[in-house]
């Protein structure tokens, strides 16, 4: 049924207007290209923040979905199905992981294993030993719990009372976390490998260790939340892997479904078992369209030749965005882990991110912010080279128009 074109004014008239969404609606996407209603054509370097991680329209993942379309859309969790057993199946032969649940969005994802972090406590020591340390400028989903336990106040405002007995260190700080910490009261320790949302912010090594260390000393679950950092984003299938530290919980979204909405938590055997039948569910999640998809999305980017190549698109996108940088005097450095980055604006342009997010639109190339001082990359994994230059061509060009100003 072909509709008639819609504008983004009708945004106005039915929409929440809790989003501000860009003039320009896209239509059709192919690899790392996308073309807007007016046949304008974008190189995509926002990859859905981190979600579109083979790209738009990958043969594979349509054929996935076209495969299990024909067959089951939606079981109830009252009966498994063959799409999510396998997935799980495939996410634990290639992590540290016994246990899989399976929900739709990281937000969902970080929401149960909060909850598992505190039953597992009640379980094993007792009501009192309830509280969770995460970290300021920290970022963990919508929900009025995932909210709270993110480290950034704005996101909070105007929804309190938020849920208690949660306490905020400092990211890379492990004083402040020891400060904090207590054998008695803490349940479990939340950090981002990498922090998204906070400015694409890398953990440092000896801090991820030392919180395994504390956590394992203080009878506490360590808890990664790689929604934005997983499924290949820093060349490895998962950044804990990259830094060597193993959690006792991993959270996985975005980039997991290549744009179809699930997400998972991946856990122990021994932790899993707190969350026994009835404690949590989830309506959709380990749908079968989801999971068939999934399992397209892990099988392709699991493949030794896709996480190396990240590395090879990282290091020719932060080059030549270093390069930009420097010959314009915008980024003091470009930080982050494969195809994952941020570019850190210099003092004389901090608070205009968006104004590079607006005039790279204008010069057809798709960027993010993170906040008001990161321009921030996250596109496919498998971006082609060609595609990468044409970017970086024209994001020069959207910075000699914002350096001129």
């Amino acid at each position: 049924m072909n509709r008639e074109p819609v504008s983004r004014e009708l945004f106005d008239d039915v929409m929440v207007p809790n989003y501000a969404p860009g003039a320009i609606i896209p239509v059709r996407g192919e690899g790392s290209r996308v073309w807007d209603q007016e046949g304008r054509e974008f190189v995509d370097l926002q990859g859905g923040i981190a979600v579109t991680s083979l790209g738009h329209a990958h043969p594979g993942l349509l054929g996935a979905l076209q495969e299990q379309s024909e067959k089951i859309w939606h079981l109830s969790n009252v009966m498994t199905n063959e799409p999510a057993l396998r997935l799980a199946k495939t996410l634990c032969d290639h992590t540290f992981a016994e246990r899989v649940f399976f929900a739709n969005s990281g937000a969902e994802a970080n929401e149960a294993a909060f909850k598992l972090v505190r039953r597992y406590a009640w379980d094993h020591y007792g009501p009192e030993k309830n509280e969770i340390i995460s970290f300021r400028n920290s970022f963990h989903g919508r929900t009025l719990f995932t909210v709270s336990v993110g480290g950034q106040p704005k996101y909070l405002e105007g929804f309190e009372p938020a849920p208690g007995g949660i306490h905020h260190a400092d990211f890379n700080n492990l004083d402040s976390v020891k400060a904090l910490i207590s054998k008695e009261k803490t349940c479990a320790v939340v950090v981002e490998p990498i922090q998204g949302e906070g400015g694409v912010m890398p953990a440092d090594p000896d801090f991820l260790q030392g919180l395994r260390d504390l956590c394992d000393e203080h009878d506490a679950l360590l808890v990664f939340d790689e929604v934005q950092s997983g499924v290949g984003r820093t060349g490895h299938l998962y950044a804990y892997e990259m830094y060597e530290v193993v959690p006792d919980i991993l959270t996985s979204a975005k980039g997991l479904g290549g744009g179809f909405p699930v997400a998972a938590m991946l856990t122990t055997a021994k932790v899993a078992a707190s969350l026994g039948v009835g404690t949590h569910g989830s309506t959709y999640g380990g749908n079968a369209l989801a999971c068939a998809v999934a399992q397209k999305v892990i099988d392709t980017v699991s493949q030794p030749e896709i996480l190396k190549g990240v590395k090879a698109r990282s290091d020719k996108l932060r080059k030549g965005m270093m390069d930009i940088g420097e010959r314009y005097g915008v980024f003091s450095e470009v930080r982050g882990a494969g195809l994952l980055l941020g570019c850190v604006l210099t003092e004389q342009w901090q608070g205009k991110a968006k104004d590079f997010l607006s005039a790279g639109l204008d010069e057809g190339v798709m960027v993010l912010v993170a906040g008001a001082n990161v321009v921030r990359l996250a596109p496919s994994l498998i971006i082609p080279e060609t595609d990468i230059d044409d970017a970086l061509e024209r994001f020069e060009a959207a910075v000699k128009k914002v350096s001129a100003k």
